[in-house]
């Protein structure tokens, strides 16, 4: 599985990465919406975690670019807003989920584990 990290801040990049070391997978991360552009056309992932708040592209219009190119992308949102707008937002721009930060390595892996279902639901 290839999973691409987009957050503007390193340390939530890595943690992200850490917590996801104990599946197998291959990831890539990028720091703003234009860099994740690029590397999602070129890598392909089957998963993508996206921050809201970014210089350059912010997440919702990431999202909504990623979804404008593959439609079933699965994209879950982790950000810091916790207000009930921006999580109802990113739904509709196209995310599977959303999460609000901090989160833990158990929840991540749950939400992505239950978006991923949700694929094999749908066949």
């Amino acid at each position: 599985m290839k999973i691409l990290i987009v957050d503007d801040s390193a340390v939530s990049r890595r943690q992200i990465e850490r917590m996801l070391s104990s599946l197998e997978i291959e990831v890539k991360t990028a720091s703003n919406g234009v860099e994740a552009m690029v590397i999602f056309k070129q890598f392909k992932p089957d998963f993508v975690t996206m921050d809201l708040t970014m210089p350059d592209m912010g997440g919702l219009e990431c999202v909504q670019k990623m979804i404008g190119l593959n439609p079933q992308s699965k994209i879950l949102v982790i950000s810091a807003l916790g207000d009930k707008e921006s999580a109802v937002d990113a739904v509709d721009f196209g995310a599977r989920g959303f999460l609000l930060k901090p989160v833990t390595a158990e929840r991540l892996e749950i939400e992505i584990r239950e978006i991923l279902a949700e694929e094999l639901l749908e066949v």
